[in-house]
């Protein structure tokens, strides 16, 4: 039988009261009640009720974890980071897989039911709107890894996908390549309109031809395999930026099998730098995407919001960097 409030109460030799204000972050209770009770619920080994609690304060200290494509590593890893980071500060998160969905009413109605004390949207393929409904239902949102936009009107927190893009048609100018290709990931995706504009801009700047603009159906490596085909009909093709790095080993795999050598038939650039990039099988260059600090701080403003849902917006964008492997041929001397 589970210890009951009473029983605490009755050996301390206080009141119930006091027993429930001792366990109520910030209520008044004195050092020697605070005392007596905590040596009291040692004994009998007393938990006090999370579900209690949360209706003593009116919050539940729930957060919703709002996210989709589970089936790619990389956000096995961004999973991993929100729960620990949120449990570390005695937050539990509740997550909620989209599973296709696209309509916020459902999710929004779902989690106003647990009574969420906020939610982090975790993913770059919904519109921004989806996040905004959160905020409609008077629900306090953060979108992370969600679409930059100079006038937004909830709290964004990633990369500028535009520039990334940019970056990724530099990386193939300064290693000397002229034809090139970009293989996307799902063509509804805001990241991928994002860095196919600004690869495809910067690329023209540069005096590169993209001879090839292919999406994957999904972030898998089987929908990479699949979009490479496509790409490997124009043989004049010397470089293809993937949009993501599952997608662009199955890419590599897809080339190998159609007998090209990489890099010196074909060079990749992946995006992301998951733990495979590294892999002696693929050493892909890729441009990684600084997870662990975009995660620690949608944590730092998902906490600070939850306690001051009037704040106003903030844009919070992250630098990435290309990692250097051997997908690519060197750096070509000016």
């Amino acid at each position: 039988m589970a210890v009951t409030l009473k029983e605490v109460a009755e050996l301390a030799g206080v009141s119930r009261s006091a027993v429930s204000r001792t366990f109520t972050d910030g209520a008044s209770v004195s050092a020697r009640t605070r005392e007596k009770v905590e040596k009291a619920a040692k004994t009998l080994g007393y938990r006090p009720s999370l579900i209690a609690r949360s209706l003593a304060t009116n919050r539940t200290k729930l957060i919703g974890l709002v996210a989709n494509n589970f089936q790619n590593p990389a956000f096995l890893d961004v999973f991993d980071l929100f729960t620990s980071e949120l449990q570390k500060r005695e937050l539990r998160p509740l997550l909620v897989n989209l599973s296709g969905e696209t309509s916020p009413r459902k999710i929004v109605e779902l989690l106003r039911q647990y009574s969420v004390d906020g939610v982090i949207v975790a993913t770059s393929t919904l519109p921004t709107s989806f996040a905004t409904a959160f905020q409609t239902a008077g629900i306090p949102v953060i979108h992370t890894f969600g679409k930059f936009q100079a006038n937004a009107n909830v709290h964004v927190v990633g990369i500028d996908n535009e520039y990334c893009g940019a970056m990724a048609a530099q990386t193939f100018a300064e290693r000397g390549y002229k034809t090139v290709a970009l293989l996307g990931g799902p063509e509804s995706a805001t990241s991928t309109q994002d860095r196919s504009t600004g690869f495809v801009q910067t690329a023209k700047k540069l005096g590169l031809d993209v001879a090839k603009i292919s999406y994957a159906e999904n972030y898998t490596y089987q929908a990479g395999r699949d979009a490479m085909r496509e790409v490997l009909d124009d043989r004049r093709v010397e470089a293809v930026f993937c949009g993501d790095d599952l997608i662009c080993m199955g890419a590599m795999d897809a080339a190998r099998a159609a007998g090209q050598s990489i890099p010196e038939d074909i060079g990749f650039l992946g995006f992301n730098d998951i733990g495979m990039a590294s892999w002696d099988s693929y050493s892909l260059t890729t441009i990684r995407q600084p997870i662990r600090d975009i995660i620690m701080s949608s944590v730092e403003l998902v906490v600070g919001m939850v306690e001051n849902p009037g704040r106003s917006p903030e844009i919070r964008l992250f630098p990435c960097s290309v990692i250097d492997r051997g997908s690519l041929r060197p750096v070509t001397d000016p």
